[in-house]
């Protein structure tokens, strides 16, 4: 299920209770001039979004979700929300300019086996962290994220 719009997202919304079984979610932008909600620690302001903000954290209904995508979403700062699903299996992130988080927050993704990352200026953290999941992470692809420490010889 792909959210490209607000309608599209008014149905996600929807879908919480007459799919809660839903197993792929991509998020991207929406209307012009709308956003998601700020997450902890927002940036100040860096688009001019107006009108009413989104909330995001109405994916953590779908818990059995195994794909998520994150595409220029306009989404700012820290949303534990997205790092908590045991099943996910494929997580993409790529664009998300504002969105901040850790390698370390991958830990709340126990049965993952792909991460892609491109072009998040604020994701951080050390390569080391991935670690926690070397039962299941079969690929991992980190583009353009100048804020990631380590080499992945190291694991």
């Amino acid at each position: 299920f792909c959210v490209r719009s607000v309608r599209v997202f008014n149905a996600l919304v929807a879908m919480t209770t007459s799919l809660p079984h839903l197993q792929q979610i991509e998020i991207s932008h929406l209307d012009r001039k709308h956003k998601y909600s700020d997450g902890e620690d927002p940036e100040e302001d860096p688009a001019a979004y107006y009108g009413t903000p989104h909330d995001i954290e109405v994916l953590i209904r779908f818990r059995k979700l195994r794909i998520l995508e994150v595409h220029h979403a306009p989404l700012n700062g820290r949303y534990p929300c997205l790092f908590n699903f045991p099943l996910l299996e494929q997580l993409k992130i790529n664009y998300s300019h504002y969105l901040k988080w850790n390698l370390e927050m991958l830990a709340g993704l126990p049965m993952l086996k792909e991460l892609y990352c491109h072009d998040n200026q604020f994701l951080t953290g050390n390569i080391n962290s991935l670690r926690v999941l070397k039962d299941t992470l079969e690929k991992v692809t980190i583009n353009d994220c100048l804020n990631v420490q380590g080499n992945f010889m190291d694991l």
